[in-house]
């Protein structure tokens, strides 16, 4: 019998010894591998995590502790030892457990996460509920080297010199993001080292001496040491015991180190590192290319992600000022090629939304032409940058928004249901939706002459091309396939187009077909001429606040009540199914 079926039949973790526990990190390797070989998934994060989290469960109790993963897509071994290991088959499956931890799904999952950034500030705010309500816990948050340089992280980081007690971090340092960790705090801190001879030090302090006289001359003592051994004790003074580096991957250090932490309750920074996509050789030569994949371990492909280089290429030969920025995602928006064709036009910042945004605004005043890259769920983070330090000045910044819309097995914490209702109320944006490679390309051309802000979104997954006529002449009107019908379809992106498209086809009903590629402004000729038609509105965005309701907004401005119908997401977060069942599900 496996350790996994006996775990699964009640048996203890913490009654292994640690050649069983090192067995069942290899069994839970293969049962990750044989699932997202499958279903797909986060495969390179969560075999290099593997060893931390068993540790994490033999040392502290799941059931009373709070784990919380930072991003979350590091959280797979956690989700087989806390009662979900025979469910395990159903992950990213529509009705069954998510890629990321989720309190609906289990109590063992201490905060829904999927973004970075946000675990230290959870960490806190529990600890502060625990020791105000004179509870008793530990407060474990896991946080990736790129999550841990995320502003948020470094707010609550930083905000005071003192931590709570029984509260840990643990830093899960491979030197990757995505892609390569190139933050400059991060170079410093993976410098840091207190060689193993000070742990010991200062744990036979603690053990001998408590705070009598002699204990608090030892202390001193032990301070002058340790500014010896490390390089830096940054993390001390912010009121966390730096411990590290450590081998994450070394089962009985990890254990004794936690055992240790534990026992002593003191704030700590515990300093690991890990091989991203650990046991497995193709995930570990090119963890970034295994960070998230499909069935049968293949990349999934992007229509628009997979043009990007390409067309950005093109372009930078005949505007050589054109900047590329993206925020820890290179190989996720398809930038990787043209970074190598140009290095010195790509910027990478890391997990910091806001800051790419600002330093967008910095490069646009100043002369260059800078580019955004970046999921949907993500640009919500930089709202307030888009607003105050891009549209108000009116500066020349293209946002290139990739995942808009459903994101299929993802699920709820990556939709890209919300760019329209956050972006279409900001004056000076210029708002593109694209139904092809062709006609991305063309608004790329358009937003760079046009010298002011634009964004331009797209979906995720493969696109289905229509074979019919485009009409690039004026891109700010949309582009009407036939003559205006009795029934109009105003389709926002190529999902939406091609499904206006099967229901024409579908229907004795004359309907006319209108691609709705640009958003804002409203091609307000056409719609004056259709205030007497049924209007159906079709986009993959959420039905409040989107392109219908900015279509109805404008209508009741000119006291014009037409017909008209809009499909889009309802008032709620959407759960983790492929793209078409949540399609059809939504309506």
């Amino acid at each position: 019998m496996s350790i996994l079926e006996k775990l699964n039949q009640g048996y203890n973790l913490k009654q292994l010894n640690i050649d069983e526990l090192e067995l069942l990190c290899k069994e839970l390797r293969q049962k990750i591998v044989e699932t997202v070989s499958t279903n797909g998934g986060h495969l390179s994060s969560n075999l290099g995590s593997v060893e931390l989290t068993v540790a994490l469960h033999y040392v502290f109790d799941s059931s009373a502790d709070k784990f919380i993963f930072d991003v979350g897509h590091q959280s797979y071994t956690h989700k087989i030892l806390t009662g979900r290991s025979q469910k395990f088959s159903t992950l990213r499956k529509d009705g069954g457990i998510s890629g990321f931890p989720n309190p609906d799904e289990s109590d063992s999952d201490a905060f829904l996460a999927g973004h970075a950034g946000t675990s230290i500030s959870a960490g806190l705010g529990f600890c502060r509920s625990r020791d105000y309500l004179k509870e008793d816990y530990f407060v474990v948050c896991v946080v990736g080297d790129a999550s841990f340089f995320n502003g948020e992280n470094l707010e609550a980081f930083t905000s005071s010199t003192v931590k709570p007690k029984k509260f840990l971090i643990i830093l899960n340092d491979n030197g990757m993001s995505i892609s390569k960790n190139n933050n400059g705090l991060y170079k410093l801190i993976s410098k840091l080292t207190i060689r193993q001879n000070y742990n010991r030090f200062n744990l036979f302090v603690s053990k001998m001496v408590g705070n009598s006289c002699f204990g608090k001359f030892l202390r001193k003592l032990k301070n002058s040491l340790k500014r010896g051994l490390s390089r830096n004790s940054m993390t001390d003074s912010l009121g966390a015991k730096y411990v590290g580096k450590f081998d994450g991957h070394d089962l009985k250090t990890l254990i004794k180190l936690l055992s240790d932490i534990k026992q002593f309750s003191e704030p700590s920074l515990l300093h690991i590192q890990t091989i991203k996509g650990k046991g497995v050789d193709e995930a570990e030569k090119d963890s970034s290319r295994f960070h998230g994949v499909s069935k049968d371990m293949q990349v999934t492909k992007h229509y628009f992600s997979n043009g990007v280089s390409e067309i950005l290429k093109r372009q930078i030969e005949k505007t050589p000022q054109i900047q590329a920025i993206t925020a820890g995602m290179k190989d996720g928006v398809g930038l990787a090629e043209f970074a190598k064709s140009y290095p010195n036009s790509f910027i990478d910042v890391g997990i910091q939304e806001e800051f790419a945004v600002t330093l967008a605004a910095g490069m646009a005043k100043s002369g260059t032409k800078p580019i955004v890259f970046m999921y949907s769920t993500f640009m919500q983070r930089a709202y307030d940058q888009i607003m105050h330090d891009v549209c108000m000045q009116n500066l020349p910044v293209i946002f290139c928004i990739d995942r808009a819309g459903f994101v299929g097995c993802d699920g709820k914490t990556h939709q890209g249901l919300f760019d329209l209702s956050y972006l279409t109320h900001i004056p000076n944006l210029t708002i593109f939706a694209p139904t092809s490679l062709e006609e991305f390309e063309k608004m790329f051309e358009f937003a760079i002459k046009l010298n002011t802000p634009v964004a331009i979104r797209y979906p995720s997954g493969n696109v289905n091309e229509l074979d019919v006529s485009r009409n690039y002449d004026n891109l700010l009107s949309f582009d009407v396939f036939n003559g205006i019908e009795d029934n109009v379809i105003l389709a926002v992106g190529p999902r939406m187009l091609e499904l206006a498209n099967k229901v024409k086809d579908s229907t004795d009903k004359k309907v006319t077909i209108v691609n709705a590629r640009c958003i804002k402004p409203l091609d307000i000729n056409l719609l004056n001429k259709i205030t007497d038609k049924n209007i159906i509105i079709l986009e993959e965005n959420a039905k409040i606040g989107g392109f219908g309701s900015y279509i109805i907004n404008y209508f009741t401005d000119k006291k014009l009540s037409p017909k008209i119908e809009i499909l889009g997401a309802p008032d709620e977060f959407i759960n983790h199914a492929s793209v078409e069942k949540q399609l059809t599900y939504n309506g």
